[in-house]
């Protein structure tokens, strides 16, 4: 088992990549141009790349011939993010790409030879110790920086406050953090274990907090980013707490009546790293 069972809709990458966006430590891009190296043409590798949204939103912030490698295990989603690449970099120059569809914990030692950047979203918490342990390894030969947005860090806040959220977000974390088919995911500790990992090889970490706030500009009805992360969320918590049903079930309608009336506020604490190679 890898990495590569976990599924994602494009629907719902499409609802969250505003969020996304909006939501990244900008401030990061300052520091990845000051050390992108000078050459001819910027080669970005872009592991578990979805529809592209990474590529979407960073591409245009980056001057200088780009060539995007979008890694990921889905077919139909390489397809939408190899047809949405931005076709111009930040002083117009030109963007291509091309797209490999594979596992990327099991990328070859030499995969991201010849790569200016390394980037990757939403992923570290899907992985295992030893699956990071693989992807810092890659990416310390590589030499180049690393830009890693989007890490959950088991962290929710909810405003009006229930005194059902704590229990709810625990059993989240639990499973997030969950064994399945031998593999246990590092969840929300898995931007310790990395900047761990980076840190021990000799790189530069830098960490910056990156939380979705999710609110009435989000919408509330049933569609909304809103109304789909905290139904996922409880879910999730049920699945792994099945005694959470009963009271969980009375406490999602509380909540997404909130939402409905745009009174649910909703922050999501992830963190952005950026790696600088030593």
């Amino acid at each position: 088992m890898s990495v590569e069972a976990v599924g994602v809709s494009r629907e719902w990458l499409a609802l969250r990549e505003p969020a996304d966006a909006a939501a990244r430590a900008a401030e990061l891009v300052g520091h990845v141009r000051r050390h992108l190296p000078d050459t001819d043409r910027l080669v970005i590798h872009d592991l578990g790349c979805g529809t592209g949204a990474m590529a979407r939103w960073l591409a245009p912030l980056l001057p200088g011939p780009q060539h995007w490698v979008l890694y990921d295990w889905d077919a139909d989603l390489l397809d939408v993010a190899g047809g949405t690449l931005p076709a111009t970099a930040a002083d117009g120059t030109a963007v291509s790409g091309e797209t490999r569809e594979c596992d990327i914990t099991g990328l070859g030692a030499g995969e991201l030879a010849g790569a200016s950047l390394v980037t990757a979203a939403a992923l570290l918490d899907m992985l295992t110790e030893p699956e990071l342990d693989e992807l810092v390894s890659g990416c310390a030969a590589a030499g180049c920086p690393v830009l890693v947005t989007g890490s959950v860090v088991g962290r929710v806040d909810l405003e009006p406050e229930d005194p059902l959220d704590e229990l709810v977000m625990d059993a989240f974390n639990a499973h997030q953090r969950r064994t399945t088919g031998g593999r246990r995911r590092l969840g929300p500790d898995a931007v310790g274990a990395a900047v761990d990992a980076f840190t021990q090889l000799g790189a530069q970490v830098v960490v910056r907090p990156s939380p979705w706030r999710l609110g009435p500009a989000f919408g509330g009805g049933p569609d909304s980013l809103v109304a789909q992360w905290f139904t996922g969320w409880v879910g999730a918590a049920c699945e792994h707490r099945p005694e959470l049903g009963r009271a969980a079930a009375a406490y999602t309608r509380r909540r997404l009546a909130e939402a409905a009336a745009g009174r649910l506020v909703v922050t999501v604490h992830h963190q952005d790293l950026l790696v600088l190679p030593r």
